[in-house]
């Protein structure tokens, strides 16, 4: 089966943009989800200077690597952080992506937002118009509270928008919600419009998240089901290791070389 699959250039969390790029184009990749989240990984971020930022681009043509998202978490129930969102999707549009994706509330920082799913949506909706203008699809990310499709559907469909879909992360149903992934991707896979292709090991509520195939997420039952409803929506490998992260630079481009021949073994065409 053909698809589009890109490397989360968060995988290289601790290590640089260019490594990430490297790393993904020697692995067999030909797709990147660039990071940019504020406090976590800044691998690009608005505040870099045009001559950096265009530096990125000219690696990422001499790799061979298309951006296909830019991770730009914000928290965007917080007023005060619309600004920096606005900018994360000047910058997806400025590397031309074709997704933004975030969660509702801010990833990995301490001012996680808690909010009722219709205010979750008047906020979204608040970003459709820059979305439209420039071109992209926000996908919002299986996170924390946010973290099983069902719920996250009703959310989609508050907003009202195609520019607006569902990050479907297959680890994250399990470790925050410990939900059945064949189940809850089967009642939101209509709104899918993005994937984090993540795996898990360990118990449900361990960081445990190594290269695909090396836990217990049921990929070919993942691909099966967009297959029978005939979803097209590219992916995007996200390796986070245990606790600590990485040990090195090499562990990071073994997993993500180990990513890429499971998914060809699993008959995934990159």
């Amino acid at each position: 089966m053909d698809r589009i699959v890109a490397v989360n250039s968060n995988c290289y969390h601790k290590y640089s943009i260019e490594d990430a790029i490297e790393g993904a184009a020697r692995a067999g990749f030909h797709y990147i989800e660039l990071t940019a989240t504020k406090g976590w990984t800044e691998h690009v971020f608005p505040n870099m200077s045009f001559e950096y930022l265009c530096g990125v681009k000219s690696r990422l043509a001499a790799f061979g690597l298309e951006p296909i998202a830019l991770s730009g978490h914000t928290n965007l129930m917080d007023p005060n952080r619309a600004h920096d969102f606005i900018n994360n999707i000047k910058l997806a549009a400025f590397f031309g992506c074709t997704y933004i994706v975030s969660s509702i509330g801010e990833a990995h920082i301490e001012d996680k937002a808690a909010a009722a799913d219709e205010t979750s949506a008047r906020h979204i909706r608040e970003f459709v118009p820059y979305l439209d203008d420039y071109g992209l699809t926000l996908a919002l990310e299986t996170h924390g509270e946010h973290s099983t499709g069902r719920r996250m559907k009703s959310i989609v469909e508050m907003a009202g928008s195609g520019r607006v879909m569902i990050n479907y992360d297959t680890a994250n149903v399990i470790f925050f919600a410990n939900a059945d992934l064949e189940s809850d991707l089967g009642d939101c896979i209509d709104s899918v419009g993005f994937m984090h292709i993540k795996d898990k090991a360990g118990s449900p509520d361990e960081w445990n998240f190594p290269a695909l195939g090396a836990g217990y997420v049921d990929f070919p039952m993942i691909f099966r089901q967009l297959e029978a409803e005939r979803n097209e929506c590219p992916m995007s490998v996200e390796i986070e290791f245990g606790p600590g992260g990485s040990s090195n630079l090499e562990e990071v481009n073994e997993a993500v070389r180990a990513s890429y021949e499971y998914l060809s073994d699993i008959g995934v065409n990159i």
